[in-house]
């Protein structure tokens, strides 16, 4: 009796021994969950912007990898299973469904509610306009580090298909000279293509809108002619100033300052490409990296094409001494509006239609509270411009039962209201474009 006693204290105990890290974990496991549901209301992130993953909870096993890899936090482990807690927090990069074993975890665009336009595009990257590719931002890829290996996989798919040889007709144009379109080009250029770059602003893209000193890039790439880029962590400016030495090292030739109007299937391989200052190309393939911010949604409301109007921010130190107004209420918006707050003799004003920041990063949302308690930035809650005038901007209240209009001096205005689609451009170019609502 008593043997068996001791052998069921000792079941006990080793049992004990073994469940109480398990229990523990597991409470941790859920205190995390909550808090970080706690944390996606009040930040508004459970709702999906675009690109984000979506958990089989038939398939998900519950071992954690994909938490572990992701770095903005999206994803959370949640009664024994992952869960996308944070969705509005995904930038694509694919860790996580990559380093799932059971592939339980997809990444996909929009949701059932908010759908997301995108031009179709195969697995090649290729249009339905045969010899058409799109890669990077336009493509649904906003990430610097995965538009560039979209880049690359691209041109070396092109680069296996039979030449058409066809006389005085470039190989490949490569139509914007961002990450995806930077690195097509290249690729190109390394394989021997003979291969024509376009790029309506300079070397960069959009890159070169984002705010001064903003994180751009977290993980090495590859250039294709001059080795790894070896950095984990770089800024815009680096960055920049990196695919310049790079540029200038492989000798590339970046055609700037030339913004595409028009591209024509003259016949199967071959493309006419006329720019707006009437330049005419010719090549046999053509790749479309032009990205979705260069097409800033505007307002629509008077005055807004006055000079005094801008859709991005490059430099915040060229403006000191202004009565600026910064309009939109996302990341972009509020870090303008902190980074143009910090220069001498500026007074900022954010003007925002909701009454409270939704889907702005955790670092946002705390820098513009203490901004507003140091009094750097006065944010104009539930509010939106009407009409713009020299030196100042009428806002009307949104508030339910909130009237009125007022105006606000304004010498410097900053819109961030989303970029648009190019859906005319590249409907003309035959490029059908869908919506997609939760599909990969």
């Amino acid at each position: 009796m008593n043997d068996t006693l001791l052998i069921w204290g000792a079941g006990l105990l080793l049992f004990a021994v073994l469940a109480f890290p398990f229990l523990r974990a597991t409470r941790r496991q859920e205190r995390e969950a909550e808090e970080a549901r706690e944390e996606a209301a009040r930040y508004g992130l459970a709702e999906a912007v675009s690109l984000h993953p979506v958990v089989d909870p038939a398939g998900c096993i519950g071992i954690g990898n994909c938490v572990k890899v992701c770095p903005e936090g999206v994803l959370v482990l949640e009664s024994g299973q992952a869960a996308a807690v944070r969705a509005a927090r995904c930038i694509g990069h694919g860790l996580c469904e990559r380093v799932c074993p059971v592939d339980a975890i997809q990444l996909v665009f929009g949701t059932e509610k908010r759908g997301v336009e995108l031009p179709r595009v195969k697995e090649n990257f290729e249009t339905n306009v045969s010899g058409l590719y799109i890669v990077g931002e336009l493509g649904g890829m906003g990430l610097v580090a995965n538009a560039f290996e979209q880049g690359r996989q691209c041109v070396e798919g092109i680069a296996r298909e039979p030449e058409q040889g066809l006389a005085g007709v470039r190989e490949l144009a490569v139509v914007g000279c961002g990450p995806a379109g930077l690195s097509a080009a290249l690729t190109a250029l390394h394989m021997g293509m003979d291969t024509l770059v376009l790029e309506k602003e300079d070397l960069g893209g959009a890159v070169r809108h984002y705010p001064r000193s903003k994180l751009v890039m977290t993980r090495p790439v590859k250039v294709p002619g001059y080795g790894k880029l070896p950095v984990r962590e770089i800024r815009k400016e680096e960055l920049i100033s990196l695919w310049e030495d790079v540029v200038e090292a492989t000798g590339l030739q970046v055609t700037t300052g030339e913004t595409v109007r028009s591209i024509e299937k003259l016949a199967p391989h071959h493309f006419r490409l006329v720019t707006e200052s009437g330049g005419e190309f010719e090549a046999q393939r053509v790749v479309l990296a032009i990205g979705r911010r260069g097409v800033p949604r505007k307002l629509g409301i008077p005055g807004e094409d006055s000079s005094q109007v801008q859709y991005a921010l490059r430099e915040a130190e060229a403006f000191t001494g202004e009565e600026i107004l910064v309009v939109g209420g996302g990341d972009s918006a509020v870090e303008a509006a902190l980074a143009l707050s910090e220069q001498p003799g500026n007074r900022v004003r954010l003007s925002y239609r909701r009454d409270a920041f939704r889907r702005i990063k955790p670092a946002n949302q705390e820098g513009m509270a203490r901004a507003e308690e140091e009094g750097r930035v006065e944010v104009l809650w539930r509010t939106q411009p009407v009409s713009i005038a020299p030196g100042e901007a009428l806002l009307a209240r949104t508030g339910e039962g909130e009237e009125g209009e007022f105006q606000v001096a304004a010498g410097q205005i900053f819109i961030f209201a989303g970029g648009e689609l190019p859906t005319p451009f590249l409907r003309a170019c035959g490029v059908e474009i869908e919506t997609k609502f939760g599909r990969p």
